[in-house]
């Protein structure tokens, strides 16, 4: 028997050629979308999952409560981990991690910039980063060690077991020693770099880090196998209070958060983790099931609009007696048959898609084609699909009466029709809240793109101040001065693009003494208002030979308004214990994302500042020609270090780079379900002409134009479409309303959004329909109306 239905299903697919090559094309093209996107979900939720002690793992991020409000970070004091490892019994390793930099790094006559990190000596006993050469316990345990990866290790010394003992001159300043080697970065880690600095290093440089009031790094933790996450939380919660006095108005709190949780939980809300990316793996796994669901809806529907032609069959097999769950097993299976082709198509598509895929989203994604657990998750993939696509079918036909189907006079009752009708609702709802989310997003990031930052970051470089530069900084601003295309050089301790720096120690005139503040600070050199064409509200930029400029303060409209000044140039601030005049105060200009709103700035003068970027306007259209002549300038000032450069624009970029890959797919996806949605519309404009057709031969007969029978067909076929619209237009503005609140920053979801995904649909779905339509009102109505 089951033999013969499967002779049955191979024949029915043949024999229907166009609607097989429909229906399975449909189902590949959505299990393909699915596959991609289920791939890069799972590489998300993959990410920092390889180190061994996770379930030990925690980072400590700190909450700040002051003047009734709560602010949380991970940054946190230098001498936070070996305090928390010293005290809390239930710890059994702590680390500091400061952010990675670019440095250079030069052994024998090799010289290179790396990506690297100042770490503590608990560091490798705690992550998983497998050592080629060395030991966890020494990798990092004087201020003169150095841990390298594979590529550096290969890179300066050939192999890393030659690189042991070796030594590596760091910013041609410190001679350090090689003392383990470690495998290169898994794709899967969220943290990467080339070589790791010993903490002691670190202090030993940064003198800072002894005050318990300042703030920078990041502090890790593992606890014991038996200690209780939760109560050590409680324990170590006001721990900070045993180095900074309680203040009536400030207070702060530690948490633990399990490391494997913070790629994906990486923002706060109330003091507490809560969302990040885990947002975008959400909305792209509800993609990827909306996108399943509408290709099953097409399958429904186009077997529906088959069932007249399967009614006899299905009427003799009863007759001869065939039971209804036999019928349904018989339909199943066939379902079955048509998931099998989209399954192998799709999994051929997606190893084909794959390398496009992985530059989209600048993953290194791969099929997993020997893991049993990917097979297993197809044959799931396989049934599931099977028995959601082929369940209404198989109930549908199985059901129908086999006396009327025999006699002739087979009618579809209207709930039928309803719910094949809601199917295609339910279909172009999901596709118009993709499309209506693909062009709030394209907006939103072009009005990231678009807004006027309050400076210009178009031909703007940006140039490390390292090595010899730092002290030759005046020779070299003369010199590159004098190249053609170098219109104004500054420097500054970070870049504009972003500014993370914040002091607490500012005060001014009638400051309450209870406020703590929290402001944003830069340090710059002279021309830094011009080179980054700045707008002044009033007074002027830092200049040369007027004495009170040294001292002084530029201050953004934001602090001004903070502190509440008026007529605020020519009062004294105090920055620490630096007084200065407020010499000018400057349009608010943006130096972080548009998730954050513009915090308050204030900007002092420092010209021998040792380390920083320095900044280059270059006139447009001699880009290259610029570079050259400050590349060859660089090498006679600066010959140790290799010549790296940034441009703004590119930089300012990478701060949308989670949402630029978002955009790019929901643009993919949302043309993707589109079309697999008018698939469905298609078989259900085949299933209505079929059942019409002796009433359109009728109409045709008693007087009725082709463009009467199109207009008939076409407006019945689109009802359905404007119901999905008028449904999805309120959930997509909720859902969309919900996405842009983590914008400080953004546009606003205008009525002609709505408009133009309507008649988008409304156009397409006219197109799909179009063909059958006017195919039934060009059928001769002697052959529509001849019995059979």
């Amino acid at each position: 028997m089951i033999k013969n239905y499967f002779k049955t299903a191979w024949r029915n697919l043949f024999r229907n050629k166009a609607f097989s090559a429909i229906n399975i094309s449909g189902l590949a093209l959505g299990m393909t979308c699915s596959l991609l996107i289920l791939l890069w979900v799972q590489d998300e939720r993959n990410v920092d999952g390889f180190h061994t002690n996770n379930k030990q793992l925690y980072q400590v991020y700190e909450r700040q409560y002051a003047n009734g409000t709560v602010d949380a970070s991970y940054i946190t004091q230098g001498l936070l981990a070996e305090e928390l490892k010293k005290q809390v019994p239930e710890i059994q390793y702590a680390s500091s991690l400061d952010w990675n930099m670019p440095y250079t790094l030069e052994a024998g006559n090799k010289i290179n910039k790396m990506e690297g990190n100042y770490a503590g000596a608990d560091f490798f006993s705690m992550f998983s980063y497998r050592l080629l050469q060395g030991t966890p316990q020494t990798a990092l345990n004087s201020p003169e060690a150095i841990a390298i990866s594979r590529n550096a290790a290969m890179y300066f010394f050939g192999s890393p077991e030659k690189a042991i003992g070796q030594t590596i001159r760091y910013e041609n300043k410190t001679d350090l020693q090689v003392k383990a080697v470690f495998e290169n970065m898994p794709t899967n880690s969220s943290v990467r770099f080339d070589f790791l600095r010993s903490w002691q290093a670190y202090v030993k440089e940064n003198d800072w880090v002894n005050n318990w009031s300042n703030f920078n790094p990041s502090t890790f933790i593992q606890l014991r196998a038996d200690a209780n996450p939760v109560a050590t939380a409680s324990k170590i919660k006001d721990f900070i209070h045993r180095y900074i006095p309680a203040n009536g108005n400030v207070r702060y709190e530690l948490g633990l958060q399990p490391y494997s949780e913070k790629y994906l939980h990486a923002n706060f809300s109330n003091g507490q983790p809560a969302g990040g990316r885990i947002e975008y793996v959400q909305l792209l796994t509800l993609v990827a099931v909306f996108i399943l669901l509408i290709a099953c809806i097409n399958f429904m529907n186009l077997a529906t609009a088959r069932s007249a032609k399967r009614a006899k069959e299905v009427g003799v097999r009863k007759v001869v007696g065939a039971f209804r769950s036999t019928l349904i097993g018989q339909f199943i299976g066939e379902a079955m048959l048509v998931t099998a082709f989209a399954v192998i198509i799709a999994v051929v598509l997606t190893d084909m898609l794959l390398p496009a895929f992985n530059a989209l989203t600048g993953k290194q994604l791969l099929l997993p084609l020997t893991q049993p657990v990917f097979w297993g998750a197809l044959l799931a993939l396989l049934i599931i699909t099977s028995f959601v696509a082929g369940s209404y079918p198989a109930l549908f036909l199985s059901s129908l009466n086999p006396i009327h189907v025999l006699k002739g006079s087979l009618k579809f009752s209207p709930g039928a029709a309803f719910f094949r009708k809601g199917l295609v609702v339910l279909q172009f709802a999901l596709s118009t809240i993709l499309m209506v989310g693909m062009i709030v997003i394209y907006r939103q990031m072009e009005y990231a793109q678009s807004k006027n930052l309050g400076y210009d970051r178009e031909n703007l470089v940006y140039i490390p101040l390292e090595g010899d530069l730092a002290k030759n900084y005046s020779v070299f601003k003369d010199e590159a001065g004098k190249l053609p295309g170098a219109l104004n050089i500054t420097k500054m301790r970070e870049t504009p693009t972003v500014i993370a720096h914040h002091i607490g120690d500012v005060s001014w005139p009638g400051k309450d003494p209870n406020l703590v503040t929290s402001i944003a600070d830069a340090i710059v050199g002279y021309d830094f208002v011009k080179t980054m064409n700045l707008e002044l509200v009033e007074g002027h930029d830092f200049m040369k030979g007027v004495a009170t400029d040294s001292t002084g303060f530029l201050l953004n409209e934001m602090a001004i308004q903070k502190m509440g000044l008026k007529d605020p140039v020519g009062q004294t601030i105090t920055w620490g214990e630096r007084k200065g005049m407020i010499i000018g105060v400057l349009k608010d200009f943006h130096f972080n994302s548009m998730h954050q709103a513009i915090e308050p700035l204030v900007i002092r003068l420092r010209e021998e500042q040792p380390w920083g970027t320095i900044l280059v306007r270059i006139k447009a259209g001699s880009t290259q020609q610029t570079l050259a002549g400050l590349e060859k300038l660089c090498h006679s000032l600066n010959p140790q270090f290799p010549f790296t450069y940034q441009f703004a624009d590119l930089e300012y970029d990478k701060l949308y780079k989670s949402e630029q890959v978002i955009s790019k797919l929901s643009n993919y996806f949302a043309f993707l379900a589109i079309f697999i949605s008018c698939l469905g519309l298609f078989g259900l404009a085949a299933f209505t002409a079929e059942q019409r057709t002796k009433e359109i031969g009728v109409r045709k007969v008693l007087g009725a134009s082709v463009p009467d029978i199109i207009v008939l067909l076409s407006v019945n076929f689109l009802k359905p479409v404007a119901i999905a619209i008028l449904v999805a237009f309120p959930i997509s503005r909720y859902l969309m309303n919900r996405w842009l609140q983590d914008f400080a920053y953004k546009v606003s979801i205008e009525w002609w959004i709505f408009a133009l995904t309507g008649l988008l649909t409304i156009g397409i779905a006219l197109l799909t329909v179009s063909f059958q339509s006017i195919n039934a009102a060009f059928t001769n109505p002697v052959k529509s109306l001849r019995s059979e």
